[in-house]
């Protein structure tokens, strides 16, 4: 019998169906659907399997007549969110457009649902959904002319940059929510303590004086990182040739 802590001799998609008596109310789907409604609403900390059977009128123990347990619920909502994710075909727009595109599209989902990026890594992402955007991501990079171990670290890389990004704006919205203040606020509370510090880190101190007060959009900071993200692969792609 594999461990318990085995990410992946525990996945649910590497297991059989688990049998069923009788006749469900609901489906899986369903119950899947009002996970994420409801981690939406109040995030993991409020997640649990009574408050999920609570949200749908039903028995918290009917919830394991469809899931296992809430590890096995979790890993089916990480595949419902990720079939949010739109990827460009590569045969339309191009490599470079349809990672662009993938990116984006990531990121966006990722800030509809801040949550998930904390149960990203608790399990292998080979659900249908995921294995649907990982099947169609292999097929831009082999297109742009990459392979082998090169596919997976560029994967590597657009995920890590969308994913970054979705995290800091993800934590800047619950402060600012917090505090009941603009970002900027946020930034200008800082500068009796910059100008404490200013003699020790004088490079921060006279590059935020400077730039406290400036808009930084952090749409523009991430569309600065994924176009030098892209052109560093097509530097890459440039020099194998």
């Amino acid at each position: 019998m594999a461990p318990e802590h085995d990410p992946v001799a525990t996945s649910v998609w590497l297991r059989p169906g688990r049998p069923r008596r009788g006749r469900p109310q609901l489906s899986r789907e369903e119950i899947v659907g009002a996970a994420v409604r409801l981690l939406d609403a109040e995030g993991p900390d409020g997640f649990s399997m009574r408050r999920l059977a609570a949200s749908i009128s039903a028995g918290a123990t009917s919830m394991y007549f469809y899931v296992a347990n809430k590890d096995e619920l979790l890993e089916l909502v990480v595949d419902e969110i990720l079939g949010e994710v739109e990827v460009p075909d590569v045969e339309a727009v191009g490599w470079r457009e349809a990672a662009a595109g993938l990116v984006r599209a990531f990121r966006t989902v990722l800030l509809r649902h801040s949550w998930v990026i904390a149960l990203f890594g608790t399990h292998p992402a080979i659900g249908p959904k995921a294995m649907r955007i990982s099947d169609r991501t292999i097929a831009l990079l082999t297109a742009a002319g990459l392979s082998g171990a090169e596919v997976a670290w560029a994967s590597s890389l657009l995920m890590s940059h969308a994913i970054g990004y979705a995290t800091s704006d993800a934590a800047l919205d619950r402060a600012t929510r917090a505090a009941g203040k603009s970002a900027a606020d946020l930034v200008e509370q800082l500068r009796p303590f910059v100008e404490r510090v200013a003699d020790d880190y004088p490079n921060y101190a006279g590059w935020w004086r400077q730039n406290a007060t400036i808009d930084i959009d952090p749409d523009d900071g991430f569309e600065f990182g994924l176009e030098r993200v892209l052109d560093g692969l097509q530097a890459w792609i440039d020099k194998k040739s």
